[in-house]
């Protein structure tokens, strides 16, 4: 904990961005009949029949002192998956950072191994070169910003019924590029000196 709360205290750095990864899974729903639009004094109303069309994967990357997010959408949440959207954090998104400061939770599928799972060795070592980890600890995710940045987006954009992948795509794209023009940063408040006050009972007891 005191690691990652470390990491968010430092001032701003273009060379050395932090950022953070998480995912979430989007049951995705179909209707059987179609809605009634909305009118006048109306909202749109909806059957409470549903379809259920199986599930999609939204990985969240977050800069938060850059006020930058993209969710990637994929059918699954494989080490394949994980080790895709790392490369493309690399080499699209900060091809020109000297170092990546990677904050993400303990997944089974967040492990640096899975880089050399999807790619062959020379390109798996060049990838995380580029990477400094920082894990949250077991129980810990809401030390992760990307997970605060995630209910966002299921607040303000996925608290509908989303049939498929492609709807899924077009309407985290609107999010993304609207929050992002918007340049909506997170002013992290939680000290090291915060958590151990409030979470003394969590610290080890030294009898000295």
């Amino acid at each position: 904990m005191e690691d990652v709360l470390e990491v968010y205290h430092r001032p701003y750095d273009s060379k050395r961005p932090v950022v953070c990864l998480d995912e979430a899974s989007k049951q995705l729903v179909g209707e059987t009949v179609s809605s009634i639009p909305a009118e006048p004094g109306q909202p749109e109303r909806f059957d409470y029949e549903y379809v259920r069309n199986g599930t999609a994967n939204q990985f969240m990357v977050f800069e938060p002192l850059g006020g930058w997010r993209h969710v990637e959408v994929t059918q699954r949440r494989t080490k394949i998956d994980f080790a895709e959207v790392i490369r493309e954090l690399v080499d699209v998104h900060y091809p020109q950072a000297d170092k990546i400061v990677l904050v993400m939770d303990n997944l089974n599928t967040h492990k640096i191994a899975s880089l050399y799972e999807a790619f062959v060795p020379s390109e798996a070592r060049r990838l995380i070169e580029k990477l400094e980890i920082h894990y949250a600890p077991k129980h810990g995710s809401w030390l992760d910003m990307a997970e605060t940045e995630l209910s966002v987006l299921a607040g303000q954009c996925l608290d509908r019924r989303i049939e498929d992948t492609v709807m899924l795509v077009r309407e985290v794209a609107a999010w993304e590029l609207k929050r992002n023009a918007a340049k909506a940063v997170v002013d992290w408040q939680f000290t090291t000196a915060n958590a151990r006050i409030k979470l003394k009972r969590l610290y080890p007891s030294i009898q000295t």
